[in-house]
């Protein structure tokens, strides 16, 4: 299953590579990128100096092994009595950082149609490089004939004015010369002198290479800087160093010397963009972060590095932690040591089934799907020698004995984590069952790395293009609340409500059953999961598979480190977050509403509408509309027109939200006594929804209620009610409170003295049954009846409007309000 059970055992979880890379290129299928000499020309026939594609010449150029659609070209170039020679220069290129420069061009040329190429002494190509603009430029490649007259071009090799190497064909072929030295800027001169007849040149796909120099230069700390640490400057640490007292630092490198520590504090980040080197020790706080940036970097590893996580408050032994080991090789005993040694846990994806729908606990069973393994396999204890796998999550609870003191808590558990930071691309297998594809294939994984990640991105990094696994678009995360209860369905005695879950999508995010929200928006806009945070995702069904066993498949879920943040906000909270009940201002973004559902026992689930591009107003599956399964407590949720889920997130059509736009509303309860809940606005944005009002229309109590001025109270029985609630953004008058007199024929409610009131069908029926609710959908009274006239007296009742439900004897029923004088 992929919610937790309480499982009581005793009793009854950029490129930085250092090989060639291309620096920059020149096609020449769009225009710029260099400047000529002399306006670029063609006469539409022999006589040309341009960018091209053949269309505009006809001097019938044939070429082979063309890179592109267009070419630059040269022929006869003082045809048109343009002074030889004539230059075309790409000026400025950023070579900071590489060394081994490398030029590589594609030449070609067309014979003429006397089978000869007539380049005669006097004509040439000559390439050529500066660095950092001496204004002298060196010779790199030159092409000339043979010598006399009506030469084929060739590579001249040794820049004599003679070609003596490769022939230039009419077969486009890439030719590659060195570039002595290093610098800051490159520019590349092409001198022409091509005077006559078929002398021609056909020049594609200019690069250049070069190896790039990681660390030119290094800085220490020893108590000062020795210069200035950025990503360019290699970083050694001679001296204790504490970012809570020096601050965060950026390095191309870092080494952190014997008998030396660097402590990365709450609210702190060090950034490191290719190698570390740890002899001494490295501490990173619960909210610190340590973010290394290449892929390829490494990690010598011949010290100590722990990292600290604290949990969020707990406040009883049962709640679970969902956990992610930040660190290379560290075992359960060590990592999750402050745990209960029988109460550690391992999701196993592939046991995972969920063809029947439980009901009430019992082990009975209906058609459809609850979220719920069906036989109970998928969850698995983990022994403490366990080797904590990279992106693996697993699930621990805490020693009830811990709770047992006089001190209630709720406390918060610091756990350390030891061993090399994990670092680099990281794959983690997942899995599925595919004899059943109506369900979700859940798959418990983590933050792999000693930093938060960019849940988006993770999330388009797994969309079944870069990774085999499409994880649908959607992370769940455990956020305890409900309490355990033995009606909540599940494969133990006791079980948690899946209402618990907060949802990140391509909608939105909903919190958890705490309230909170355990990721973080951060300052930049990011959606951050925090370091060490485990959490689940699905596994479409339309990913390509590697078969295991039978309907067991598998497919590879990718962490990279292009998803780890630095932003200080981003690991700064774990397992939480925070609500903000506001509006806000800003004109551009989405519209998005989200809800709470709250009442004076402990309920709280939000649902979030996302009017958001992509979306459609019909189920576009878990990366736009995520679904619930309420099992216990109350659950509010929104529907769409022909399905059967119950939604947590629905993403609608941005175009879709309009003053008659309705969004309907289920809710479930199953409270056996009678509670009072609260649907509230927790926070809207958008254009539409700063500056509309919010109605909420109960259809069961005939009550329209602005939402935008207050919350909505009512009470309600057990039982799941579908369509009693709309969100609607003009008032439906009536439904109004102030609208009294409806169904006036039908029922008359007629004040008497002494709070005495006269109820009286207009028809043959009789009066079965009265209940008299507050417009807070309170029940007030209830009364019998066997008459079509009955008076009752509501004494209770002070000057105000009341409901009254009435129930006849042919079973209809009535409801109307009035006002009590």
């Amino acid at each position: 299953m992929k919610k937790f059970s309480l499982l009581i055992l005793m009793l009854l979880a950029f490129d930085f590579g250092f090989g060639q890379v291309k620096i920059t290129e020149i096609t020449f299928e769009s225009p710029g990128g260099y400047t000529t000499s002399t306006p670029e020309f063609t006469d539409g026939s022999g006589d040309y100096f341009t960018r091209t594609n053949g269309s505009n010449i006809s001097n019938g150029e044939v070429f082979f092994n063309q890179q592109g659609s267009y070419y630059f070209g040269a022929q006869d170039i003082n045809g048109d009595g343009v002074a030889l020679p004539v230059s075309l220069l790409i000026n400025d290129i950023d070579i900071t950082g590489y060394t081994n420069l490398e030029f590589r061009v594609h030449l070609a040329e067309d014979e003429a149609a006397d089978g000869k190429e007539d380049y005669d002494d006097a004509d040439y190509v000559h390439f050529g490089y500066d660095i950092d603009n001496t204004a002298s430029f060196s010779p790199m490649l030159w092409i000339e004939g043979t010598g006399g007259f009506n030469t084929a071009p060739f590579i001249d090799t040794n820049f004599d004015g003679i070609g003596d190497g490769l022939e230039i064909t009419d077969t486009f072929t890439q030719f590659t010369e060195n570039i002595s030295g290093t610098g800051t800027l490159l520019d590349i001169e092409i001198v022409f002198r091509l005077e006559a007849g078929d002398e021609d040149i056909a020049i594609d796909n200019i690069e250049i290479w070069g190896t790039l120099v990681p660390c030119p230069t290094t800085v220490t700390w020893n108590g000062t800087w020795s210069g200035t640490a950025d990503l360019t400057t290699g970083v050694i640490i001679n001296g204790n160093y504490d970012t809570s007292v020096e601050g965060s630092f950026q390095a191309c490198s870092l080494t952190v010397s014997t008998g030396n520590t660097l402590t990365i504090a709450n609210n702190t980040f060090v950034e490191v963009e290719t190698d570390l080197t740890v002899d001494g020790t490295i501490l990173v706080a619960s909210q610190g972060a340590f973010v290394q940036n290449d892929d390829l970097g490494t990690i010598t590893y011949n010290g100590t590095i722990e990292v600290e996580k604290v949990t969020a408050p707990t406040n009883n032994w049962y709640e679970y932690t969902a956990w992610s080991s930040p660190v290379v090789g560290e075992d359960i005993d060590n990592g999750l040591y402050e745990s209960k040694s029988n109460r550690r846990y391992k999701f196993l994806s592939e046991n995972f089934l969920d063809a029947t729908a439980e009901t009430n606990n019992n082990n009975a069973t209906i058609a459809g799907q609850d979220d719920i393994d069906d036989n109970g396999d998928d969850w698995a204890n983990v022994s403490g020698t366990t080797i904590m796998e990279a992106g693996i999550g697993y699930a621990s609870m805490h020693d009830p004995a811990g709770f047992s003191g006089p001190f209630p808590g709720p406390f918060n558990f610091s756990y350390n984590f030891e061993g090399e930071f994990n670092n680099g691309v990281i794959p983690v297998e997942v899995y599925r069952n595919d004899s059943e594809l109506n369900d979700t294939n859940w798959n418990f994984i983590g933050n792999p790395y000693p930093s938060a990640i960019d849940a988006d991105l993770f999330l388009s990094t797994n969309d079944g293009t870069t990774s085999t696994a499409d994880l649908g678009g959607a992370i769940f995360l455990w956020s305890h609340n409900t309490p355990p209860a033995s009606t909540a369905n599940g494969n133990e005695q006791l079980n948690f409500s899946n209402n618990d879950y907060a949802i990140i999508n391509g909608s939105g995010e909903t919190a958890g059953g705490d309230g909170t929200l355990p990721i973080v928006i951060t300052s930049t806009g990011h959606r951050a999961i925090p370091s060490g945070q485990a959490f689940f995702v699905g596994y479409s069904n339309s990913s390509p598979t590697t078969s295991v066993s039978g309907a067991i498949a598998t497919g590879e879920v990718i962490f990279n480190n292009a998803m780890r943040l630095t932003d200080i906000t981003a690991n700064s909270e774990f397992f939480k977050g925070t609500n903000s009940k506001n509006t806000s201002s800003s004109t551009t973004i989405a519209d998005k509403l989200w809800l709470d559902l709250t009442s004076d026992n402990g309920v709280y689930n939000q649902i979030l509408i996302a009017y958001v591009n992509g979306a459609t107003n019909d189920d576009d599956g878990l990366v736009f509309d995520a679904d619930k399964y309420p099992t216990s407590g109350a659950a509010l949720y929104s529907t769409i027109e022909g399905s059967i889920k119950k939604f947590a997130i629905q993403g609608k059509s941005s175009e879709s939200i309009s003053e008659d736009e309705i969004i309907n509303l289920g809710f479930n309860s199953f409270i056996n006594v009678e509670t009072e809940y609260t649907i509230s606005i927790d926070k809207l944005q958008g254009d539409f929804l700063d500056n509309n009002t919010v109605y909420l229309k109960d259809d069961l109590l005939d009550i329209s209620h602005n939402l935008s001025d207050s919350d909505y109270s009512f009470t309600s029985e057990t039982g799941e009610f579908k369509e009693r609630f709309q969100i609607v953004f003009k008032e439906d008058t009536t439904l109004s409170v102030s609208d009294i007199a409806t169904n006036e024929n039908t029922l008359q409610i007629i004040q008497l003295d002494n709070d005495q009131v006269n109820f009286k069908t207009g028809t043959s029926e009789t009066i079965k049954s009265i209940i008299i609710y507050d417009l807070y959908g309170r029940k007030l009274y209830q009364f019998e009846g066997q008459n079509s006239s009955e008076t009752f007296r509501l004494s209770n009742i002070n000057t105000a409007v009341y409901i009254a439900q009435v129930q006849l004897s042919n079973n209809a029923v009535i409801t109307k309000k009035a006002i009590k004088r």
